[in-house]
């Protein structure tokens, strides 16, 4: 008896993570043919999905090499690999065979009637609730998730003794044994007697907690409104913390406290050499050359948000006063290259020395695509990640399987990362309403 699974892959698994072949050790996989067709379309594309769709293929050509992809090749992690040309008609079933989802759903289903144990796996939801209908056992694509409900902060509470406190305000590193922190983790000291006593520190190891630097409490006449604020300013203006992540919903002020202190590191502390800021707001590997204008022209569009940011900081310098003078400022900034506009799709190849780099929202990229962005930052160079996983425009993506997410689960720790969540909105009560009750 046939105890193996059958993973019939569909083809955004494959251009989602172009490893997700070896993902399935010991089993089946089984690529219908029309995934084959369709990574043949995508492989032209000079962006990440058809560098994945050139990998994969290039997987499957090397597998040649030991057999016959008709007959099943068997693979490194033992599991064997199928292309298999699907019937172009399912008994019993109303649905168009012109349509590439209902051909791959097609050789999921005559393993079924096999007797096979059929796994169908998809990144698109409709394509699984397909598959559901047609009696057809149905998966997520699972590695590189992670459990977004339970996703790490960056900071938590805990309740000590009196005693603990006044040791914490007396010393410059409080030694909190039986804890186990994570490295740039902000821990709230509270009194279990008293709420009102309490303190903040930064762990610079899994039991030491330091004080927070009190140099680090503004960033370009910008202040912190909320504790979650003030412990972001602190690894954002931090130049031994490398890489920092923010998430938060609209209005928490994440976009706006990461180009403050982008600016202050680079305009008064001179720390790095330009502010470079990208966000993915048209899906990354649409090419803006589609777009017309010059690349200033579409890079104004795409990156107004930005621009509307840095105008309210420019703003907030008292010997700037008119419209005028500011837009001025922002564009000689832009001018003068101390601030850089970048498309996410020119980053790779990349080397990024002395720069303090701003990705926005960055929930709307893949894992892999944050793994590319961090491995172009070169010598001293800084990245901050802001995003809100609740609010995903890929149709690929969601809160946990995002490489916003991802990038927290996996780095949480490490010396020189820091992440801070951002709850409450800042930006109006009007805004703040609209991110609860809307």
């Amino acid at each position: 008896m046939d105890n193996k699974k059958y993973f019939v892959l569909d083809t955004n698994v494959l251009l989602h993570n172009s490893d997700s072949l070896n993902s399935f050790a010991d089993n089946f996989v089984i690529l219908p043919m029309t995934v084959i067709e369709e990574l043949d379309k995508f492989k032209r594309h000079n962006d990440e999905l058809g560098r994945n769709a050139r990998h994969v293929i290039r997987q499957l050509d090397k597998l040649r090499d030991s057999g016959t992809l008709k007959d099943g090749v068997t693979m490194e992690n033992g599991g064997i690999l199928k292309i298999t040309v699907e019937k172009r008609n399912m008994p019993g079933s109303l649905l168009d065979m012109g349509v590439p989802d209902n051909r791959i759903l097609a050789v999921a289903n005559s393993l079924l009637e096999e007797g096979k144990k059929v796994i169908f796996v998809s990144k698109d939801i409709n394509a699984r609730l397909k598959a559901d209908a047609l009696g057809i056992e149905v998966m997520d694509f699972e590695k590189q998730k992670c459990n977004f409900e339970e996703l790490y902060t960056g900071w938590r509470q805990i309740e000590v003794p009196p005693e603990v406190i006044d040791k914490f305000y007396e010393e410059e590193t409080l030694q909190a044994e039986g804890f186990d922190f994570y490295k740039n983790e902000f821990i709230l000291l509270q009194d279990e007697t008293n709420p009102k006593h309490s303190g903040i520190g930064r762990a610079t190891d899994t039991n030491a907690l330091t004080h927070l630097n009190a140099k680090y409490e503004q960033a370009w006449n910008v202040r912190s409104r909320s504790k979650e604020q003030r412990m972001a300013l602190e690894l954002l203006l931090n130049p031994d913390i490398n890489l920092v992540t923010l998430i938060g919903q609209a209005g928490t002020g994440k976009t706006l406290l990461a180009l403050a202190a982008g600016l202050e590191s680079v305009l008064h502390k001179e720390g790095y050499e330009r502010l470079l800021v990208s966000r993915p707001v048209i899906p990354m590997g649409k090419d803006i050359g589609y777009l017309p204008g010059t690349k200033d022209e579409k890079l104004n569009l795409w990156m107004q948000p930005i621009f509307d940011n840095l105008t309210y900081l420019m703003r907030s310098e008292k010997q700037i006063e008119d419209e005028d003078s500011v837009q001025q400022k922002v564009h000689k900034l832009i001018k003068d290259h101390l601030v850089e506009l970048e498309a996410l799709t020119y980053i790779r190849g990349r080397s990024i020395p002395r720069q303090f780099v701003i990705v926005d929202e960055a929930q709307n990229l893949t894992p892999h695509e944050v793994k590319t962005i961090i491995s172009r930052a070169g010598e001293d160079t800084k990245m901050v990640f802001t995003g809100d996983p609740q609010q995903i425009d890929n149709p690929y993506l969601d809160s946990s399987s995002n490489g916003l997410s991802y990038a927290v689960e996996r780095l949480k720790g490490h010396g020189i990362y820091g992440h801070i969540t951002l709850n409450k909105s800042e930006r109006s009560p009007l805004s703040a309403i609209a991110a609860d009750f809307l």
